[in-house]
């Protein structure tokens, strides 16, 4: 089965080496891309349409519970038809793993620019990104957890999901580092690449353990890697 560190440690997910000099521009470039292109009229609807079968299904495993809901109460619930369902997903357990990996990975850029916007050094915005999947954390409950156990289901390695949600969050955070490394205040020898690996990879397992044991101290773990990214970050200042 694929675990979520699988997702990030995929080599094909590597981004390519960015130059200092370039690292400000590619940061800002990184978080603003996706909202360049606005999606047609019938793409909205689509959207729209996957939105509010996904909401209804969510309300609908709040109140009676994710096993005992059938596709037919979805449908119902979303006011669409049968088909209209099974154009989006194949069956509820796709429909969940879709669900999962918006919990998951759709948040990564909204965080960055977010961390870029209201923090100035690297080590603060590596910080503050632990505060916001703390936060996360504290306000998902079983129902999430259900939800974010299926989403390797969709990431099995060498599908076009895998690849480009392991491009995506891999280059956001070297870009990041770069930027951190060409303004003088990371100073390790440690490549960006790997520290990206290690952030992401640990922040992916860390959410597979909480996924599966209710008991898991996720809070204390992520406190751990604040301060362990922290010290890596800053090894060789004085």
């Amino acid at each position: 089965m694929c675990n979520f560190a699988q997702v990030y440690i995929y080599s094909g997910a590597q981004a390519s080496p960015v130059k200092p000099r370039d690292a400000m521009e590619n940061l800002e470039k990184s978080t603003t891309n996706g909202a360049e292109a606005e999606p047609g009229r019938r793409e909205r609807r689509k959207l729209e349409t996957r939105a509010r079968i996904e909401e209804a299904a969510y309300q609908l495993f709040h109140d009676q519970g994710v096993d005992a809901t059938s596709i037919e109460q979805v449908c119902n619930a979303a006011d669409v038809a049968r088909r209209t369902f099974y154009s989006y997903y194949s069956n509820k357990q796709e429909l969940l793993a879709q669900m999962g990996i918006k919990r998951i990975y759709d948040q990564t850029e909204p965080m960055m620019a977010a961390l870029i916007t209201q923090h100035r050094t690297t080590a603060e915005r590596i910080s503050g990104m632990i505060d916001y999947v703390e936060q996360s954390f504290t306000q998902f409950d079983d129902v999430d957890r259900q939800i974010i156990l299926m989403a390797p289901t969709m990431l099995a390695p060498g599908t076009d999901m895998h690849e480009e949600i392991g491009r995506s969050a891999m280059g956001s955070f070297i870009h990041l580092l770069e930027a951190g490394r060409a303004n003088g205040e990371v100073n390790t020898p440690v490549s960006s690449e790997i520290i990206a690996t290690m952030i992401v990879g640990t922040l992916n397992l860390l959410t597979t353990q909480w996924a599966t044991d209710p008991n898991f101290p996720v809070i204390a773990r992520l406190e751990e890697a604040r301060s362990v990214f922290n010290r890596l970050l800053t090894e060789n200042n004085a």
